[in-house]
């Protein structure tokens, strides 16, 4: 199923952050594939950086161009004959929300699991609305990138029962508590910036592969706005490897 592959050129979605007070207007939602990938010979050489912006935003007078992902990806990990993981890596959050949606539609989801969110933020600012049909893939693009921004696609999942139950991963205290028992993982691999040292960096690499070795279904964020993308994707191999 395609996805992505156009610009946001009006002040909607992630494009509307300072949008008035902004040089450049315009940001790129990247084209999904497909890649199929054995754990054996995992890596993410395939995995690159565009070259068209896909965040803006005004950092203290100054204008910040962010770049994201040349593409998002639907993995395939295999583990062995009977085992496998679905992966959606991607850049920015919200494009979780229409993975979550597009996953149920089409069987490889249910309703009802635990969402375990590990991310520097929390993601729960409320939408303008709730103002879509999560039957209609068409509906949940418009939605996705109209409405949705970095920071406010997990309380439309739990609004429409997507999820049962919201655990929130965002600091020490957070990585000391028990996993839910049935769960899928949301990801975004800025827990893994600078402005998380505060906890140790090995510690956080081996609580968040406890995460992903306990579930089949895992959607991962390389928030360029807030970690290099670089680093992200390093982050992320080291994880699965």
């Amino acid at each position: 199923m395609s996805y992505g592959g156009f610009y946001l050129s009006d002040p909607i979605g992630n494009n509307e952050f300072s949008f008035n007070e902004r040089e450049n207007r315009k940001i790129y939602v990247p084209s999904l594939i497909r890649k199929e990938i054995h754990i054996d010979n995992f890596n993410l050489d395939f995995v690159k950086i565009g070259e068209i912006p896909s965040f803006i935003e005004i950092e203290d007078g100054v204008e910040r161009v962010c770049y994201g992902l040349e593409h998002m990806y639907e993995i395939d990990l295999i583990i062995d004959a009977e085992k496998k993981k679905k992966i959606f890596l991607f850049d920015n959050h919200n494009h979780a929300f229409y993975f979550w949606c597009r996953s149920i539609i089409s069987g490889h989801l249910k309703k009802g699991k635990s969402l375990l969110h590990v991310d520097q933020h929390k993601d729960t600012r409320f939408p303008s609305d709730f103002d879509v049909d999560i039957s209609n893939i068409d509906d949940v693009v418009n939605y996705t990138n109209r409405v949705l921004n970095v920071g406010n696609f997990i309380q439309p999942a739990m609004n429409f029962g997507i999820f049962s139950e919201l655990v929130i991963v965002d600091s020490k205290y957070g990585l000391d508590l028990d996993m839910p028992s049935d769960y899928i993982l949301d990801l975004d691999l800025d827990f893994f910036s600078r402005d998380m040292d505060y906890i140790d960096l090995d510690f956080r690499i081996n609580r968040v592969k406890e995460y992903i070795q306990e579930t089949d279904f895992i959607t991962v964020a390389t928030s360029p706005y807030f970690i290099e993308q670089e680093r992200a994707i390093d982050m992320f191999e080291r994880l699965l490897k």
